[in-house]
C-alpha cells in the first residue's frame, strides 16, 4: 500500500508542470495559459491596470473564447469563404500592427530631438499675452449705452456679470484670462493689441459674435509651458511624423501594376 501511494503521489507531481501550462480544460481540450498572458498584454497595452480582479475576468474571457470557438468548429464555420476572408484581413491587421511596433522600437525619439522640437515651438510662440475682459452684447446701441455707463463711473466687472451675453466669461466679470492675440478672432485681436495696460476700447468692436467692449487689464511676455509638460505630446507628434514618412516610403518603393 505504501508503494502504491508513493507511485500515485509521484505521478501527480510529474503531471503538475504540464497542468500548469493550461488555464483550463474545456470539453477535454486544453486552454493554454499563454492565451491569458496574451489577453493581459493586450489590456496593458491599452493602458489598463491588470489586478487580480481583472486577471480573473480575462481568465473567464479566455475560457468563453474557447467555448465559442469549439462551437464554431463543430458547425463547420472554419471552412466557410467568409471565415477565410476574415482570417486574411485579421492576419494582415496583426502583421501591420507588429510592423509599426517594430519600427517604433527600432527608431525611438531621442531627448535631443525632443529638445530641438521644443526650441522651435518656443521660437514660434514668442510675443505678448494679454489679460483681457470684455462685455458682449447683441447690438451696437446697447454697447454704446454700456460704454456711456462705464465712462460715468459704473463698474466694468459688474456690468459684464449682469449684461454680457458671453456665458463663459460673464460670471467672472468678463475675464478671458491670459491669452495671445492669435486666440481671438481678428477684429477682436486688432482692437485689443492697440490698447495699453488698463485701457478700455474707445468704440464698440464688432465681430461675428456681436458687439464687444474690451478692456486690457495687463500685458506680459508670453509664458511657455515647461519642456517636461510638453514632452509626451512632442514625442507623440515626432513618432507620428516618422510613421507617416515610413508608410510613404514603403508606398513609394512598392511595385504596383
Amino acid at each position: 500500500m505504501k508503494l502504491l501511494l508513493t507511485a500515485v503521489a509521484l505521478a501527480a507531481t510529474l503531471a503538475l508542470p504540464a497542468y500548469a501550462q493550461n488555464l483550463a480544460i474545456v470539453n477535454g481540450k486544453p486552454v493554454p495559459t499563454a492565451r491569458l498572458n496574451t489577453l493581459v498584454q493586450q489590456a496593458e497595452r491599452g493602458g489598463r491596470t491588470v489586478d487580480d480582479a481583472m486577471r480573473a475576468q480575462l481568465r473567464e474571457e479566455a475560457i468563453m473564447r474557447e467555448i465559442f470557438a469549439q462551437e464554431a468548429e463543430r458547425r463547420g464555420l472554419r471552412a466557410s469563404p467568409e471565415f477565410r476572408a476574415q482570417v486574411q484581413l485579421a492576419t494582415q491587421t496583426l502583421l501591420i500592427r507588429e510592423l509599426f511596433a517594430d519600427f517604433q522600437r527600432k527608431n525611438p525619439v531621442t531627448d535631443a530631438q525632443v529638445q530641438a522640437e521644443y526650441a522651435k515651438f518656443a521660437a514660434a510662440n514668442q510675443g505678448q499675452e494679454f489679460r483681457v475682459r470684455h462685455i458682449l452684447v447683441e447690438t451696437e446701441a446697447e454697447a454704446r449705452a454700456i460704454l456711456g455707463e462705464i465712462r460715468a463711473g459704473a463698474n466694468f466687472e459688474e456690468l459684464a456679470r449682469t449684461r454680457s451675453r458671453d456665458p463663459g466669461s460673464a460670471p467672472r466679470g468678463g475675464d478671458l484670462d491670459w491669452a495671445g492675440a492669435d486666440v481671438f478672432v481678428p477684429e477682436f485681436s486688432q482692437a485689443m493689441i492697440k490698447l495699453g495696460k488698463g485701457q478700455l476700447s474707445a468704440e464698440p468692436v464688432r465681430t461675428q459674435f456681436g458687439w464687444h467692449l474690451i478692456r486690457v487689464d495687463d500685458v506680459r511676455a508670453a509664458q511657455l509651458p515647461p519642456l517636461e509638460a510638453l514632452r509626451p505630446q512632442i514625442e507623440q507628434n515626432l513618432m507620428e511624423q516618422r510613421l507617416m514618412a515610413f508608410q510613404e516610403d514603403l508606398r513609394g518603393r512598392a511595385r504596383i501594376r
